[in-house]
């Protein structure tokens, strides 16, 4: 089984922050494109912290089903 954690985010770079982030410093999330293993997401409050990574087959239909729901 793959490693699906990462315990310091901070060890990669090329993190995106969600388009819907506001400035304000409320809740955010960023994901990191092309990892080898699939799509690490983390805290932005918390850019050392732990990364869990999601699989590519699981990333995409949930981000789907979040584009579908009314905001």
């Amino acid at each position: 089984m793959a490693k699906r954690t990462i315990p310091n985010a901070a060890t990669l770079s090329g993190w995106r922050k969600s388009p819907y982030s506001s400035g304000d410093g409320g809740s955010c999330v960023e994901v990191l494109d092309n990892h080898p293993q699939g799509i690490p997401v983390r805290d932005s409050k918390i850019p050392h912290g732990p990364a869990i990574i999601f699989p590519t087959t699981a990333w995409t239909p949930f981000v789907a089903a979040l584009k579908s729901t009314p905001a």
